[in-house]
């Protein structure tokens, strides 16, 4: 296998982190997720495609799991009654779960039944749980070497990467509600948490609800005119521009 394929995989592969929080709560969090990257990292530069691929999966694993946060964050009436069915323990793991890595306690096929909230109808969840179902066939000791060829594992990447972009696509419009929300809240910069807009962005938006750079692409194409007019109107503008440059200069600068 030449090296430029391998090259030109990891960077498609790479496409996957622009998923993941930006900004993690505690130090904790981001550490796992640059462990899990650095053994990817690693196994691919060995062509030890198998381990590259259990590496990835996890790194998509931490994608949905923060996604189900922000679900329980902007949707909790819905969230709570879409508990119902899981058994006791799962339950209190999604209702009381105090990071987004409690939700790793949870079966993982059936963890997918709350992306149900924004949208991914079962045929859609079903590729998802049949995803985990497909790792646990190549994360056992039974004598077996599922991934021999590149090829394989560019096939089994842009299935999660397929499956990630589905997901994003789903959660577009409690992003944008709660992005409308945090310009509202955000507009007498007298009264809001901090100050510095650049700050208030940073801070409120971003790390408190573990936006990723593609939850920030969403902000930036919300049209705020229809946001109310008011004494505020003119910081959420400032604002809203803000996260556009911020956007621009993450991919365009």
């Amino acid at each position: 296998m030449s090296r430029l394929y391998v090259d030109e995989l990891a960077e498609e592969a790479a496409a996957l982190g622009e998923f993941l929080p930006i900004s993690f709560m505690n130090p904790d969090e981001g550490e796992y997720v640059s462990f899990l990257w650095d053994t990817f990292w690693a196994n691919l530069e060995s062509l030890k495609y198998q381990f590259a691929y259990l590496a990835y999966h996890m790194v998509m694993m931490v994608f949905v799991y923060f996604k189900i946060w922000q679900i329980r964050y902007s949707l909790p009436t819905e969230f709570n009654n879409a508990t119902i069915g899981f058994s006791k323990g799962d339950e209190r793991q999604l209702l009381r779960g105090r990071s987004p890595f409690a939700f790793s306690k949870v079966n993982e096929s059936s963890v997918f039944r709350i992306l149900r909230l924004i949208g991914c109808g079962d045929e859609k969840i079903g590729v998802y749980a049949r995803l985990v179902r497909d790792r646990n066939g190549i994360a056992h000791a039974n004598g077996n070497v599922h991934f021999r060829h590149a090829t394989t594992f560019e096939e089994q990447v842009r299935k999660i990467l397929r499956a990630v972009d589905e997901i994003q696509s789903c959660q577009v419009s409690i992003i944008e509600q709660h992005y409308q929300e945090f310009l509202r809240n955000s507009a007498d910069p007298n009264t809001r948490e901090h100050f510095d807009p650049d700050e208030q962005i940073r801070e409120v938006l971003i790390h408190a609800y573990y936006m990723s750079w593609m939850d920030v692409r969403v902000c930036s194409r919300v049209d705020i005119g229809s946001l109310e007019a008011g004494d505020g109107h003119h910081e959420m503008e400032n604002l809203h521009k803000r996260v556009c440059a911020m956007y621009q200069d993450r991919f365009d600068g």
